[in-house]
């Protein structure tokens, strides 16, 4: 499994870091999420987690996701069924772009760590994968 720090792309799974613009200025900076590659239907953020939380530990069918580390860190490990991955966000101005079928986890959050994510679709139980041996199965089908 490979590791990456907010740099460099990914070689082993479909997930790939983005930029999001960042203005800089004396009362403060700013970062705006546009041109993700889909239209934002959903956005959440996962917050006061204890230690040694995980979360996600899922893969979507249809949906496309952005995560953002808008304070503190996390970890991200990824599996698209060719290839594994792991990410550390750590900053508000990079997500990692999630697509269709990449099933994923999420730990390592430091204290007052908050997840930000942006969706394609709305809440759907149905469009979730929860098991990882159906998610497998799914794989080898396509």
């Amino acid at each position: 499994m490979t590791s990456h720090r907010l740099t460099g792309a990914s070689t082993a799974t479909a997930c790939s870091l983005v930029a999001l613009d960042r203005f800089d200025e004396p009362r403060g900076s700013l970062c705006v999420a546009e041109g993700l590659g889909f239209e934002i239907k959903r956005a959440y953020w996962i917050f006061d987690l204890p230690e040694g939380a995980e979360r996600a530990n899922h893969a979507h069918r249809e949906q496309y996701e952005v995560l953002v580390a808008v304070h503190g860190a996390f970890s991200v490990h990824c599996e698209d069924g060719y290839g594994r991955d792991s990410w550390t966000l750590d900053s508000p101005d990079r997500g990692l772009l999630i697509p269709p079928m990449v099933f994923h986890r999420l730990d390592g959050f430091s204290p007052e760590a908050l997840c930000l994510v942006f969706a394609s679709g709305p809440f759907e139980y149905d469009e979730y994968v929860h098991d990882y041996d159906e998610f497998r199965e799914l794989v080898s089908a396509r």
